[in-house]
């Protein structure tokens, strides 16, 4: 049966930002995702809201290095990572869009592949905080989103996917058909509600969590 997340402990929970960068929501970025970008200013208020109600917020910023010594197959599969003229690390293109920047204190994970958890030290800090719970928020639906929610679930964490602060870009005809963002968001968010996460609303996952903040030690 689906997964029900009922209530969110702001303690055991974690809101996961994922690769909301310049690279790929930002005017004229080469990687852009129209439907991320667009759900960027109700993403902010969000995470506002996280802020109050005290649930920590993680950020991702998925990046590769000048030389290229750790794209792996991601130079065959898109030219702006295969000629260096996107999610170069320290460039202002792998930065995190401005209107969601990390406040003092927040964690930026670099990843190297589309889940958040391959290869960096993402699990450790949820263990270390007592985790229980991980929001995924970000882009792109099908891919980084997808990859990190399933890497949580495969890691026993309680995963909610926010359908509405999700988003992707049209997928080209490379052979199967092409597809518009929205039918891939939509046939992701299918997926994932039967097999990965309680898949929710901004509205409805703020509606879920608890009024009464506990010690991490105490949160059950």
């Amino acid at each position: 049966m689906p997964l029900h997340v009922d209530l969110i402990e702001p303690s055991r929970t974690v809101m996961i930002v994922v690769d909301m960068q310049n690279d790929f929501v930002g005017d004229n970025a080469k990687l852009r995702s129209a439907q991320a970008a667009a759900m960027a200013p109700q993403l902010a208020e969000t995470l506002k809201t996280c802020r109050d109600k005290g649930i920590r917020i993680i950020y991702t910023a998925h990046v590769h290095r000048r030389d290229g010594s750790d794209t792996g197959r991601y130079g065959d599969l898109y030219p702006p990572i295969a000629d260096r003229s996107a999610l170069v690390d320290d460039t202002p293109g792998v930065d995190i869009f401005e209107p969601l920047k990390p406040r003092p204190g927040e964690h930026v994970i670099k990843k190297h592949r589309y889940s958040a958890f391959f290869a960096t030290d993402l699990d450790l800090i949820l263990r270390e905080w007592g985790t229980t719970t991980v929001v995924i928020s970000g882009t792109t639906t099908e891919n980084c989103c997808h990859a990190t929610a399933r890497d949580a679930m495969f890691n026993n964490y309680r995963v909610v996917f926010l359908s509405d602060l999700t988003g992707t870009f049209d997928y080209p005809d490379v052979g199967q058909g092409a597809m518009k963002a929205a039918d891939v968001h939509r046939a992701t968010l299918t997926i994932l509600a039967f097999s990965t996460a309680h898949v929710m609303t901004g509205a409805d996952f703020i509606s879920r969590i608890s009024p009464t903040r506990m010690n991490s030690r105490n949160a059950v």
